[in-house]
This record gives C-alpha cells, sequence and structure tokens, in this order.
C-alpha cells in the first residue's frame, strides 16, 4: 500500500470557512503550526488560541511546531551578519532535528498531516524551502496545498522556484 503524503498549507487571507474546507478535502487530521509567532494582525482567525479551538471544534488537532521548526528561530546563530536566516545552518539544530522527526514519525504512522504556515504559495515559503527540502531528502512524500487549493508535488514546486531548472540553485548554488 502506498504512503499517504505529508501536506503543507499556508492560510494567507482564506476565509476560516474555506481554510477548513481544503483540511477536509484532504482528510487532514493534524495541522502542525510552523509559524516561528503564531499570530496574524490581519486575519486574527489563525491566531494560535483561536485556530486550535477551531480546528478542535471540527475534530482536527492543533500542534504548535514553531520552537523547532519555524522560519524565524529564536537561535541568534541562524542569522548571518546583515540578520538574514541560513537555513545550512537551521539545518544542523537540535531543535530543528527534533521538529523533522516528529514529522517523519506521523509520515511512517500514516497520520494525515498538514504542515501549516502563513504563506498561501508554497513557493514563497520556508515549509517548501527549508522543511520540505529535508523531508524531500529523507524519501518523504510531500503534497502542497497552493494558494488556489490544488495539489503541487515537491518537486513541481521546486521547479517552480527555479523557473522550470532542476533542483540546482535553489537557494543559490549547486545543492
Amino acid at each position: 500500500m502506498e504512503k499517504k503524503p505529508l501536506y503543507t498549507i499556508g492560510h494567507g487571507s482564506r476565509k476560516s470557512d474555506d481554510f477548513l474546507a481544503l483540511l477536509k478535502e484532504y482528510d487532514i487530521e493534524y495541522l502542525a503550526d510552523v509559524r516561528s509567532k503564531p499570530y496574524s494582525r490581519f486575519h486574527p482567525q489563525f491566531n494560535q488560541n483561536a485556530l486550535k479551538l477551531f480546528l478542535e471544534q471540527q475534530g482536527i488537532r492543533y500542534v504548535f511546531m514553531g520552537d523547532e521548526l519555524g522560519g524565524r528561530p529564536a537561535d541568534a546563530s541562524c542569522y548571518d551578519k546583515e540578520g538574514k536566516i541560513d537555513y545550512e545552518i537551521v539545518k544542523t539544530k537540535d531543535f530543528f532535528k527534533r521538529g523533522i522527526e516528529r514529522l517523519k514519525t506521523a509520515y511512517n504512522k500514516d497520520v494525515n498531516l498538514a504542515i501549516m504556515c502563513s504563506e498561501r504559495n508554497p513557493c514563497e515559503c520556508h515549509r517548501t524551502r527549508l522543511i520540505g527540502m529535508v523531508l524531500d531528502n529523507d524519501n518523504i512524500i510531500l503534497h502542497h496545498i497552493d494558494e488556489h487549493g490544488k495539489i503541487k508535488d515537491h518537486a513541481s514546486v521546486v521547479r517552480e522556484i527555479n523557473k522550470g531548472q532542476a533542483q540546482k540553485g535553489l537557494f543559490g548554488n549547486d545543492s
């Protein structure tokens, strides 16, 4: 039997009901919030407590993982001198590795899980550029729910990021 993929989704400016409909469409049972700061000034329905309560009322478990997998870690050593995050450093951190192991455990148990961040477009988010790349390297099947609510596999999103090229140059190097 084929493994269930892990999904990613961004809330963006979606309405709660539209967001929920997408989760239901893809049979999501767990939502892993990977925002470093689970707060939205413009869309308060996606603030951590409001989102957790809403999802649990709908039978979906909310799991906060922003402290392990967030795109803006508290660890100052993850940033260069200009304050830009360095994903290659983040990948070496124990907190990040623990978060990835938790996702891999969910995958191995065939849990219907979506990794959530703010950006609707998976090309613009660390859930693809950091988390997705690591999971893909570990042969985890990853499906991104895009800004239109459609599924894109990870390789398609990477090609889109690289404007049709293979993985070369995703982070400005030949990885």
